[in-house]
């Protein structure tokens, strides 16, 4: 079933510049009271421009002495099947915009290992990856305190795209996605786990988005079509950042 309007929250920002900043206090806030209670933070990052912005203000003054570092776990929602140096790696622009730029250790970064071959083993390796790193039991999930999502112009959110196999919950948490619209394989979380996330955040941006995003959040629910229908958290909170552009199709959101 979607997720209930109570549950979710639809801004409407005038832009990316606008949807970065307003993710990066989200992104402070939530480590400082991740760390204050829990000793941890966990985020998944995302691919995309706007996500690009956000690190870059992240790790740039004020806000990088507002973050204890020392108390941050970084992952990866999703990868392109791609050496970690290559142009198009998730990985790649994340390390170039924040990781290098911020004081973590080689242990608080979990990147996929999406320069294996086999696209199948690098899904299974980052899902013993979790497990390791949460500490969870044969039947448990992850719970990530901020997961970071885009969303792409026919609906599909990760590598989560519509009529693909990972958009079936097999218990799995992490899947190889053969995705034949871009002819390639991809790695993605699955959205059982980001739907056991305490905070999850799209941010979108573009006119071509207009009409998927007003499908998602005020269309029928037919989340093989729609993919992004699919993250609706069970115990958590739920928050769209759209630029005026994306959401200029909304009837049902805040307007800034």
């Amino acid at each position: 079933m979607p997720v209930a309007a109570p549950a979710r929250e639809v801004r409407i920002l005038a832009d990316g510049k606008a949807i970065a900043q307003r993710a990066a206090g989200l992104f402070v806030d939530c480590v400082n009271l991740a760390a204050r209670q829990a000793g941890v933070f966990t985020v998944a990052l995302a691919g995309g421009s706007t996500p690009k912005a956000l690190y870059g203000l992240l790790s740039d003054e004020p806000l990088r002495s507002e973050i204890p570092w020392d108390k941050v776990n970084l992952f990866f929602g999703d990868e392109r099947h791609v050496r970690p140096d290559q142009p198009d790696s998730n990985f790649r622009m994340a390390n170039e915009a924040l990781i290098s730029k911020v004081p973590l250790g080689a242990a608080q970064v979990h990147r996929i290992h999406a320069e294996n071959p086999s696209a199948e083993q690098a899904a299974e390796q980052y899902e013993q990856e979790l497990r390791a790193a949460f500490r969870l039991s044969s039947a448990e999930r992850p719970r990530f305190g901020l997961v970071l999502l885009g969303m792409g112009n026919e609906g599909h959110t990760l590598s989560l795209f519509p009529g693909t196999k990972a958009l079936r919950d097999n218990g799995r948490l992490v899947m190889h996605n053969w995705v034949g619209k871009v002819f390639a394989q991809r790695i993605t979380l699955t959205a059982p786990v980001v739907n056991n996330a305490a905070v999850v955040l799209f941010m979108i941006t573009g006119a071509d988005k207009a009409p998927a995003l007003k499908a998602v959040l005020e269309g029928p629910y037919e989340p093989e079509q729609l993919p992004a229908q699919l993250i609706a958290p069970e115990n958590g909170k739920l928050l769209y950042l759209v630029d005026t552009a994306a959401g200029s199709m909304l009837e049902n959101a805040i307007r800034e």
